[in-house]
């Protein structure tokens, strides 16, 4: 656990909720009643709107029909979602593992269809972005030293999500692997990390889900009885972690000159202009 100093990081002493145990331990975790039916009900409303009112975000090279479950920077259309993503209980858990001064870095409204797994990426093994610690084969983190977390996705549940629906499917303690999931195996129900098979995280509408950005993770298969996925996704980042809840072509810190100047691939890169790719969609 750490905290802010008065200027730098340092370890934390004071006690974490057992939310913050247990994200740091296993790299997921469940807060269970974080918002009331009410809560709930004008999140549901505010974002149906924005679905709604909106077109879907066309972000990377991805096909419309791929883009249509999902609405991006949702704090920015929403009142609900901004006073949902600084709720106390959520931050508690949160601030313990990113310091008190972490951020939103991306926050996306997700509300999947009954009866259409879809084709995004998140249907097959992955983590997202890193591994910030990359370790090679071979080599295990020290039991002695917690693993730093660097960011955090939550899940703010809409809806019920059940084993039919497809949920998000964790394998514990894989954030502490240093390593990406097998490639090779990127639609294993089967797939284990030290002999852990995978955990789905079944919650109720009003709970809220969380998982280190390193443990490795897909949305599960769904059956006959789906009944879709309705939630608010946020991730949050150590405050040296750059904002992603809009594109590098759309928000920089260039001048035009600057950008018309960078021909290749690698030009635009060095200069911030990144494609989009983790966090971004």
């Amino acid at each position: 656990m750490i905290r802010r100093g008065r200027v730098y990081l340092e370890p934390r002493a004071e006690p974490a909720p057992p939310e913050a145990v247990e994200l740091e331990r296993d790299g997921c975790t469940i807060i269970r009643g974080l918002f009331t039916p009410g809560e709930v009900d004008e999140l549901r409303e505010e974002i149906t709107a924005v679905f709604d009112r909106d077109p879907p975000d066309m972000r990377g090279r991805r096909p419309p029909e791929d883009m249509a479950p999902f609405r991006y920077a949702m704090l920015n259309r929403s009142a609900a979602a901004q006073r949902a993503v600084a709720h106390p209980r959520l931050l508690s858990v949160i601030e313990p593992l990113l310091g008190e001064d972490c951020h939103v870095i991306a926050n996306t409204a997700w509300r999947n269809p009954a009866g259409v797994p879809g084709s995004h990426g998140g249907q097959h093994w992955h983590i997202d972005a890193g591994p910030h610690i990359p370790l090679a084969d071979g080599v295990s983190w020290p039991a002695n030293i917690p693993h730093p977390v660097f960011a955090i996705g939550v899940h703010l549940f809409l809806r019920d999500c059940n084993v039919a629906d497809g949920p998000t499917g964790v394998l514990k303690g894989s954030h502490l692997s240093g390593r990406a999931p097998p490639m090779d195996q990127p639609l294993d129900n089967d797939l284990t990390y030290a002999g852990e098979g995978v955990t789905p995280l079944i919650a109720k509408a009003g709970d809220a889900a969380l998982f280190v950005s390193d443990v490795w993770h897909r949305r599960m298969p769904t059956t006959d009885d789906d009944a879709g996925r309705f939630f608010l996704q946020v991730h949050y980042g150590r405050r040296d972690i750059a904002q992603r809840l809009l594109t590098t072509d759309e928000v920089n810190q260039l001048s035009p000159e600057a950008i018309a100047r960078a021909q290749t691939d690698r030009e635009r890169r060095v200069i911030g202009l990144h494609p989009a790719f983790f966090y971004d969609g």
